[in-house]
């Protein structure tokens, strides 16, 4: 008899605790009331950049190159300081939560709350990745956020992020949880922008957060429209020139020289919020 009960109650044990570690495993497991873990982006990389590795030198992008301007930080420790201040959710669906820091040794000229400020006022923009209606995101300033965003100087950033190509780019680092906002940029902006360096500013948050959420680069669709946000707007707008990025690459989005040149554009919805479905 005590045989027999062994016989079933062993085996059942086991398949219940099978089916709790899936349950643990699974994406529509109850986490409670704490922000679900990121997953890397399905790359071969943790880190996704505008200079993907193994272009080479001979890239010729006249757009790529840093305008002229004020100063930004060259150099920084290497490390990151959390610059305090929290908001309340924005958005509905799956909340992310974000820190704003800024790399110890790195000066902006406008200062450190004027940085996070503008973070802030693009993640939660109705024309921002909010206006999916499938995500949220607040921003912490304690405990573990789902992601970073970081100003970082000019020598750490192409440290992190990668400079083959010489030219200045940012970038999402999954394996350090970190968006790379590279200080040369934000000070001086992009040629594609024509010196609108706010939009700029909200473009290049809009495009390396867009990164978190697993979104990759992408061409211009239709000459003289609106740049899709997750196009590589720091180098240009044009897929001519943006082709070269690709063609060496055979891994990544490979862009068509079709010819085809957008308009600068800061949003993932420039027309606002997505209509819920149904």
């Amino acid at each position: 008899m005590l045989r027999s009960w062994r016989l079933w109650v062993i085996p059942g044990l086991v398949v219940l605790t099978v089916l709790a570690v899936v349950e643990a495993l699974s994406p529509g497991g109850d986490a409670g009331s704490a922000s679900p873990l990121l997953a890397p982006p399905q790359s071969s990389s943790p880190v996704v950049t505008e200079a993907p590795p193994g272009v080479g030198q001979n890239v010729d992008i006249p757009t790529a190159e840093l305008p002229a301007g004020g100063e930004f930080p060259v150099t920084g420790a290497g490390t990151w300081h959390v610059v305090p201040g929290t908001t309340p959710q924005a958005g509905t669906g799956r909340v992310y939560t974000y820190s704003v820091e800024v790399e110890d040794g790195a000066v902006i000229p406008e200062g450190e709350q004027a940085f996070a400020t503008a973070v802030d006022a693009t993640l939660t923009d109705p024309r921002s990745w909010v206006g999916s209606g499938q995500i949220a995101v607040r921003r912490i300033d304690a405990g573990v956020p789902d992601f970073r965003v970081s100003l970082t100087s000019q020598m750490t950033d192409r440290q992190q992020c990668g400079y083959d190509i010489r030219y200045e780019a940012s970038c999402w680092k999954s394996d350090i949880g970190r968006v790379l906002i590279n200080g040369s940029r934000w000070v001086r902006g992009a040629a594609a922008f024509d010196g609108q360096l706010g939009l700029y500013r909200q473009y290049a948050i809009n495009h390396e957060v867009g990164h978190v959420f697993d979104n990759r680069h992408v061409p211009c669709p239709q000459n003289g429209a609106l740049a899709p946000v997750m196009m590589q707007q720091s180098f240009g707008t044009a897929n001519d020139y943006l082709a070269q990025l690709t063609e060496e690459n055979p891994q990544g989005t490979q862009i068509p020289r079709d010819g085809k040149t957008c308009q600068p554009n800061a949003w993932p919805y420039p027309q606002g919020a997505v209509p819920p479905a149904g």
